[in-house]
């Protein structure tokens, strides 16, 4: 449909331009005798009006909304490593025409740099529960037109109206996951079978640790880890402003990096398997996709810890510049599609929030407890809320705490 949808904006703009010129032809017609002066005026202003009147209404029309897999441009998409199923990309490019310029992050503030300097511009980006709320604070989302979405009908009712953005008009919902400890389970039965986050914090219990040990880059999840292991509700400290709080874990952190061999957010799941960490702070798809790569089931557990953890969802959403809007919708579109959506989380390895999908899910999947949490683990797990200023600090812990 990119044809159609180029052919339609090339019309009104000849149609704006043509209106523009007629104008100027009445104004200098006008302009060559006084004769008549206050009828060609009145002539002049009635003409200029309804030339600015209609090249607003051609501009408008521009914005209009757009159909149900209609594109305007090759697409612009940036999203997480590893995060989707390149063969999925490819069935988008081979039914649209149109041609994918897929790019990568590995945290939400590097995505959030990118989309607010305008270095690069996007079409699409995956920002995380907490993220989108910035960014809609920030005005660096557009409005979803759902019209062009009607798989968004797809979505599981369990993702209505969520606290970050309740009336759904920035975001449609990606995949789902948690964030936790992934280990060896030689070092699961030295903790006497119930994982905790004191693997990692404690000094004691990390020295039973036999080989290295590493944590996600990643600022708000560093210092969510260390505020549930201090016993802090990390949604309490985060809304009211508990900034004694945030500088304890940061605190907590800086203690901590010594022990540590690496901060890593993209081959966490990898190193676990291979055998260069026995510990790792990490998102469970990574970990249950790598387990899944290597048949590492046997040796290796994601786990959860006792004090509780982070539980996410990344979204899809269009930057406030992007280019090709109809683009973004297409594939977000595309995505929500049953068996696309079932495509996406077979190789990911994260919650799915499309509910047409399940029946498509591999098996292993929908009955892995640390993909789908049974319900007493989940009242463990909580979202991290928007940050606000305390954005900031929390990212200063992390550095701090690095050097």
């Amino acid at each position: 449909m990119t044809g159609t949808s180029n052919t339609r904006r090339r019309l009104r703009r000849s149609r704006w331009l043509a209106l523009l010129a007629a104008t100027a032809l009445l104004v200098a017609a006008c302009g060559d005798g006084d004769d008549g002066a206050d009828a060609d005026d009145t002539a002049t202003a009635a003409a200029t009006t309804a030339a600015a009147d209609d090249a607003a209404e051609v501009e408008a029309a521009d914005d209009d909304g757009c159909e149900p897999g209609e594109t305007d441009g090759d697409l612009a998409f940036y999203n997480w490593a590893d995060y989707i199923d390149e063969e999925l990309l490819l069935a988008f490019e081979e039914q649209t025409g149109i041609s994918v310029d897929y790019s990568v992050y590995e945290s939400n503030e590097q995505m959030l740099t990118q989309v607010e300097s305008g270095a690069a511009i996007y079409d699409l980006v995956v920002p995380s529960d907490y993220m989108v709320a910035l960014m809609i604070s920030e005005d660096l989302l557009r409005p979803l037109d759902y019209d062009a979405l009607p798989n968004f009908a797809n979505i599981d009712d369990a993702w209505d109206n969520p606290p970050f953005d309740p009336e759904h008009r920035f975001h449609v919902a990606y995949q789902w996951g948690t964030t936790g400890i992934g280990m060896t389970y030689d070092v699961l039965d030295a903790l006497g079978g119930e994982s905790s986050w004191a693997v990692i914090f404690d000094a004691d219990t990390a020295a039973q640790v036999p080989g290295g040990i590493s944590m996600l880059d990643d600022a708000p999840e560093a210092v969510s880890a260390a505020l549930k292991y201090l016993g802090y509700s990390i949604t309490e400290t985060i809304e009211s402003g508990n900034e004694e709080a945030i500088r304890e874990a940061g605190a907590l952190l800086k203690a901590t990096n010594d022990r540590l061999l690496k901060y890593d957010s993209v081959t966490y799941g990898d190193d676990l398997v291979n055998g260069e960490v026995d510990v790792a702070h990490g998102w469970s798809g990574g970990f249950a996709q790598a387990f899944f790569e290597t048949d590492a089931y046997e040796t290796h557990v994601y786990t959860i810890p006792v004090e509780g953890g982070v539980r996410w969802v990344d979204t899809m959403a269009i930057p406030h510049n992007a280019d090709n809007v109809c683009s973004a919708h297409a594939m977000i579109n595309f995505l929500l599609d049953a068996e696309n959506g079932a495509a996406l989380t077979n190789y990911t390895y994260y919650g799915s929030p499309n509910e047409a999908a399940t029946p498509y899910i591999l098996d292993e999947i929908l009955e892995d407890p640390g993909i789908y949490p049974p319900p007493d683990v989940y009242e463990r797990l909580e979202l991290i809320p928007q940050m606000g200023d305390l954005g900031l600090i929390v990212q200063d812990m992390l550095t701090e705490a690095k050097s």
